[in-house]
């Protein structure tokens, strides 16, 4: 057995120094000891430990390791974006993590979110307190360790350094977790080490990297245990297009060894990938690998735990998060494809036979929202990848009479489909590139939902409303026909059906009111509207009057909800049934 570098990523709020922290670390080590002895993988840096005790000097032997790590492995790409690729099977590929957090801002949205997921995975983490240096008063105190440059500061400062310190405290223990400053620890098992810094200057990084080290060798000896010489395990992190090579994987290897010419398969949201590796590749020495000119080297082979770029044929459908296998014996194909299978569809399934509907643009970004709402309770009934689809919307409408509080679809980093011209009224959609708002969101409608069920079966229903197609104000005939439209009562909205002497006519596909685009207007509002499958002078006319489309059941219903309705939609629900009545005298009786 052979002992791997950890996989360490960086995560927290934007802008509180996550890819600074990143730099600093490679700029220091680098900085610290001779030119290359950080190894550039792709979207990853490995930090050999010669380096790390150059860097951490005195730090590292006061912990009294037993075992030695070969190094520390970062993750280049910075944020939740690289954490909800990572992923494995039953859990997250990141061994450990840095939380930053900007000690003169604390807590933020993204600071939140990161801490749920770190917790979801059992993620052991520190938590580095940037950006030090912005402290009233503050003096840098350059070749001089973290403890003895505090003791250097002013009174005033140290009591500043402290009033924040035990802010961050204070909120760790509001989300379950004790903690304090690294140098004040009793026990590294049951609190977290906050580790004050700034990317800016260097200071506590030495303290940072020693105690992430020391974490790494004293409690994950056995996850960081492999074979060298076993078929490689890896997880795509990202996919991109590369000149002259087309669609390339960026995968980190985490098992076992992965060589130019082995077939391997590759997870996708249907069918698993079988095809060979056609080349390998790293960043050339000294690579700056966020860098669009970077250079690459083709190499034979890549062992865990590193980063490599994959090129090889049939790979459009991969996306990342998925598993990538290498397979040494053919007979083995198709055992490992329906283990992948079975990985991929311990997520993307139809989970319980009522719930919501997630969707996310990752493997690992879906299993970390289906983790989280599964800790709230949350019923799923169904867990995608991909963009919000006509299909998904007419899923989450179907629910809708049995559960409205069902109807509800959640979207982690991604949009809905341009396919989709108008969401249902019945479907409410939510959307948002931060999970933890994302959850916030949901919870704050699901409460008013189930505090309002009728409210939200009246709005599903056509709402009676009554409008004029303004005289010459006819800005297209047809294709849609649009129309300067005064709404004389009720409020119409965009999906919405449109009758004329109790017929349907058209209905609304879209609004504009001045420069923008809205879904709603009430009576009182004079807006640009376009109507569907209709020429001005055939079917409608300037100066005609329309009425919303409204069903006998719908109408019915609507009798039963009038006290939800205005005096304006009563008086046209009259007059609507009036019309109907024309031709069937019973209608909606």
């Amino acid at each position: 057995m052979s002992t791997r570098s950890p996989l360490c990523v960086v995560v927290g709020h934007v802008d509180h120094g996550k890819s600074s922290i990143l730099d600093k670390i490679r700029g220091t080590a680098i900085v610290k000891s001779e030119a290359g002895a950080i190894t550039q993988a792709i979207g990853a840096s490995i930090i050999p430990i010669e380096t790390i005790k150059e860097v951490c000097g005195p730090l590292l032997e006061k912990l009294k390791l037993k075992f030695a790590i070969p190094g520390l492995l970062f993750i280049d790409t910075p944020g939740h974006a690289a954490f909800t690729s990572l992923r494995k099977r039953g859990g997250n590929l990141a061994d450990i993590a840095i939380l930053v957090v900007d000690i003169n801002e604390g807590f933020k949205p993204q600071t939140i979110e990161a801490i749920d997921i770190l917790r979801s995975y059992k993620t052991p983490f520190i938590v580095a307190a940037n950006k030090v240096d912005l402290i009233a008063g503050w003096k840098t105190k350059e070749n001089t360790n973290l403890i003895d440059s505090i003791k250097l500061q002013t009174f005033d400062v140290q009591q500043k350094l402290d009033a924040k310190l035990y802010e961050l405290v204070a909120k760790f223990y509001e989300m379950g977790f004790e903690s304090e400053r690294f140098d004040r620890l009793e026990d590294f098992t049951k609190q977290l080490a906050i580790i004050p810094c700034s990317a800016k200057t260097a200071e506590g990084f030495p303290e940072l990297l020693s105690i992430l080290t020391g974490l790494a060798q004293k409690f994950l000896e056995k996850r960081l245990e492999f074979e060298e010489e076993v078929p490689g395990k890896g997880t795509i992190l990202e996919v991109k297009e590369e000149v002259g090579l087309g669609k390339t994987l960026d995968v980190i290897i985490y098992d076992g060894t992965i060589k130019k010419g082995d077939t391997v398969v590759i997870g996708t949201i249907s069918e698993p990938i079988v095809t060979k590796v056609r080349a390998l590749f790293e960043p050339a020495p000294l690579t700056e690998m966020r860098d669009k000119k970077a250079k690459f080297l083709n190499v034979e082979k890549a062992v865990a735990a590193t980063g490599v770029k994959i090129s090889a044929p049939d790979i459009d459908e991969a996306i990342s998060g998925m598993p990538v296998r290498v397979v040494n014996n053919n007979a083995d194909i198709e055992r490992i494809k329906e283990e992948i299978r079975a990985e991929v569809q311990e997520i993307l399934i139809e989970t319980e036979k009522e719930g919501i509907i997630i969707k996310a643009d990752t493997l690992g970004g879906l299993e970390a929202l289906t983790n989280l709402l599964k800790e709230k309770k949350v019923k799923i009934k169904k867990a995608a990848i991909g963009n919000i689809s006509r299909h998904d919307i007419s899923e989450a409408e179907s629910v809708f009479d049995k559960n409205p509080t069902h109807s509800v679809i959640l979207g982690f980093n991604v949009e809905v489909n341009k396919e989709v011209e108008v969401v249902s009224p019945k479907v409410k959609v939510i959307l948002n590139k931060v999970i933890y708002r994302l959850i916030e969101e949901f919870e704050a409608w699901q409460k008013d939902a189930e505090e309002n069920i009728e409210g939200l079966e009246l709005n599903a229903l056509t709402r009676p409303a009554k409008i004029k197609l303004m005289p010459n104000h006819v800005f297209r005939q047809n294709n849609p026909a649009i129309v300067g439209t005064d709404v004389l009562l009720g409020k119409i909205r965009t999906g919405m059906p449109l009758m004329k002497n109790g017929k349907q006519v058209t209905k609304i596909k879209s609004m504009k009111d001045g420069e923008d685009h809205v879904t709603t207007a009430s009576s009182g509002k004079q807006l640009a509207v376009a109507y569907d499958n209709v020429t001005v002078g055939r079917q409608i006319f300037e100066g005609d009057v329309l009425y919303s489309l409204v069903s006998e059941d719908d109408f019915r219903k609507l009798k039963t909800l009038k006290e939800h309705l205005s005096k304006d939609e009563i008086e046209v629900l009259k007059e609507i049934s009036l019309i109907m009545r024309e031709q069937n005298p019973l209608w909606g009786v």
